[in-house]
């Protein structure tokens, strides 16, 4: 049974305004709903980074996509998975689970970054480039959908990206669709030609660096993380750059006290919940489409186990082999053992 009053004491952390007592006891029940289903269901549930704070109360793992993709799959006792994230994390859930349910509560939270590369548009760029470039090779971000990552020579993620271009045999590479990310991993391999999708995450364009700043100012000692989807001048005044799970543990261990987490706001939440014994400031946008899912859609998507992701096999083999291929690029012995088998 969930605690009202605990709650209140944890989630008044993140949104003193929003997280009343009578609030929380209106969360209370539907946490405790979700508990009973989600036994009933034998199901696990996974939320991202920058998911509703109540949603971090009923979730099995929080981290960044692959990870909890990679994370269930590891649990081999659920029948199902409930995906509180957007679509294409989703979809990158099923195909490193294919034999699971994969619930996505809600159909309308998608991800303005994935819909601007889509498989059709791909195919046609690959050809154009490879008249030009006999050696092209594609790496897409995680944050693509899986017709994208069938496409794909490898999939990354943003802690990755760096690493899995600079081991690409390639000279010449194709990366989609983020054009900060694949900036930001440019500047650091001038041996390769990195050629950039016109892509962009519209929550980390948005912020700009007059209020990272403004807030660095006003506190001295302060440690600015910014995620590498922001603006080449945002990232510039960070003192690490990081994935959001790595701006979790780089806050965790940080003998720092203060913080300002430059990405969606979800994440300050989260560190404001996980972290309390820290100060965490905020220069972030929040993406509507994380928002979308409430406890409501968690609670209907376990008694009905819809809406369910479905991949045509084929897509999905093509993005787990992209998938299994930057593990190849990067840490060979820490390949998932979901991973393993030889993929067709």
């Amino acid at each position: 049974m969930f605690d009202a009053k605990e709650l209140y004491a944890k989630l008044s952390r993140a949104d003193a305004g929003f997280y009343t007592l009578d609030t929380c006891h209106t969360i209370a029940a539907k946490l405790d709903r979700i508990a009973e289903l989600k036994q009933r269901r034998n199901a696990v549930i996974l939320a991202h980074n920058y998911q509703r704070p109540e949603i971090f109360e009923i979730a099995d793992y929080i981290g960044d996509s692959l990870g909890l993709s990679l994370q269930a799959a590891e649990v081999k006792t659920a029948e199902a998975i409930v995906f509180c994230g957007v679509h294409f994390m989703a979809e990158t859930a099923k195909v490193v689970n294919p034999g699971r349910k994969v619930i996505h509560p809600n159909r309308q939270a998608g991800c303005s970054l994935a819909d601007m590369a889509d498989e059709v548009d791909l195919a046609v760029r690959i050809k154009d480039l490879r008249r030009q470039f006999d050696d092209l090779g594609i790496v897409c971000y995680v944050n693509t959908t899986a017709a994208v990552k069938a496409l794909s020579d490898a999939c990354c993620t943003s802690a990755n990206a760096i690493e899995v271009i600079a081991a690409m045999p390639n000279r010449n590479i194709l990366f989609l669709p983020d054009c900060n990310l694949g900036r930001y991993a440019a500047q650091r391999l001038p041996e390769k030609n990195v050629i950039l999708w016109d892509g962009f995450c519209a929550v980390h364009q948005e912020i700009e660096p007059a209020s990272v700043e403004a807030i660095r100012a006003a506190y001295p000692g302060l440690k600015v993380l910014a995620h590498p989807e922001c603006r080449d001048d945002v990232v510039r005044l960070a003192d690490a750059a990081l994935s959001t799970a790595g701006m979790v543990k780089y806050a965790q261990n940080s003998p720092a006290q203060m913080f300002l987490a430059v990405t969606e706001c979800g994440l300050s939440d989260l560190l404001a919940i996980q972290v309390p014994n820290k100060q965490f400031f905020r220069a972030c946008k929040i993406c509507r489409f994380m928002k979308m899912i409430t406890l409501d859609d968690v609670i209907s998507s376990l008694e009905n186990l819809q809406p369910e992701i479905v991949l045509d096999e084929g897509v999905r083999k093509g993005a787990e082999r992209s998938i299994r291929r930057m593990f190849e690029l990067t840490v060979k012995e820490k390949i998932p053992p979901t991973l393993l088998n030889e993929i067709d």
